[in-house]
C-alpha cells in the first residue's frame, strides 16, 4: 500500500506545482509591476530630494549675492529678480521689507501682501503682519493695531511673546501704565520668550516706575 500512496503524494504535489505555475504565468506580472513601483518610487524621492536640495541651494546663493550688492536700492532690485516659488516668495518679500527707511511705502506693501496671500506659510503671514504692526508705528491707529497683533498673540502660535510684547506697548500709547507693566512682568515669566525678551520687558518696566521680580527672573 506503500507504494500506491507514494505515487498519490507525487502525483498531488505535480498537481500543486502545475497550479503554482499557472498562478505565477498568469498573475506574475502583478509582482514585477509591484517591484517596478517600489525600486521607481524611491529612485524618484532621491531625485526629488536632490533637484530640491539644488533648488534651494541655488536661491540661497542668489539672495547671499543680492545682498552683497551696491546700497538698498540695488539690494532691492537684485532680491526682486530673483526666481521663487512656494515660501521662497515669502522669504524674499520679508527680506524686501527689511530696511523701512529706504522706501516705507513700497515695504508696507510687500508686509500687507504676504500677510494677505493665503497661499504661504501661517508663520510667515504671522511675521508680515508683526512687521507690519511695527513699521506702521502711529500711522496705524492703535485699534487697529491691536486688532492685528491680537490673533498672533493666541496660545501656539510661533510669535506670541513678540505680538505680547508689542500689545504691551500698545498699553503705554494708550496711557495703561499699570496695565503694561502687568503685561510686560508677565512676558518676564514666560518661558516662550527670548532671554533677549525678557531682559527687554524688564528694562521697560523699570523705565516705567516698576520694580522687577529679580528672584523669579533668576534663571
Amino acid at each position: 500500500m506503500s507504494n500506491p500512496e507514494s505515487f498519490i503524494d507525487e502525483v498531488t504535489e505535480e498537481v500543486r506545482r502545475d497550479r503554482l505555475f499557472a498562478i505565477f504565468r498568469k498573475y506574475g506580472w502583478i509582482g514585477v509591476v509591484i517591484v517596478l513601483g517600489v525600486v521607481g518610487g524611491t529612485a524618484y524621492n532621491e531625485w526629488s530630494k536632490s533637484k530640491d536640495a539644488a533648488r534651494a541651494q541655488a536661491f540661497g546663493d542668489a539672495v547671499l549675492e543680492a545682498m552683497d550688492v551696491g546700497g538698498a536700492a540695488t539690494r532691492r532690485e537684485a532680491l526682486a529678480s530673483i526666481a521663487n516659488d512656494g515660501g521662497q516668495k515669502a522669504i524674499l518679500d520679508l527680506l524686501l521689507a527689511s530696511d523701512p527707511a529706504e522706501n516705507r511705502a513700497e515695504t508696507l506693501a510687500v508686509l500687507s501682501s504676504l500677510a494677505a496671500d493665503a497661499s504661504q506659510p501661517q508663520t510667515y503671514r504671522d511675521l508680515a503682519v508683526l512687521r507690519h504692526t511695527i513699521v506702521s508705528g502711529s500711522d496705524m491707529p492703535v485699534a487697529d493695531r491691536r486688532a492685528a497683533l491680537d490673533p498672533i498673540a493666541a496660545p501656539g502660535r510661533p510669535f506670541r511673546p513678540l505680538a505680547l510684547e508689542q500689545l504691551a506697548y500698545l498699553l503705554i500709547e494708550d496711557g495703561k501704565t499699570e496695565d503694561a507693566i502687568a503685561a510686560l512682568r508677565s512676558l518676564t515669566q514666560d518661558q516662550e520668550a527670548p532671554a533677549g525678551l525678557r531682559r527687554r520687558a524688564e528694562q521697560v518696566i523699570v523705565a516705567l516706575g516698576g520694580t522687577v521680580d529679580t528672584v523669579a527672573n533668576a534663571g
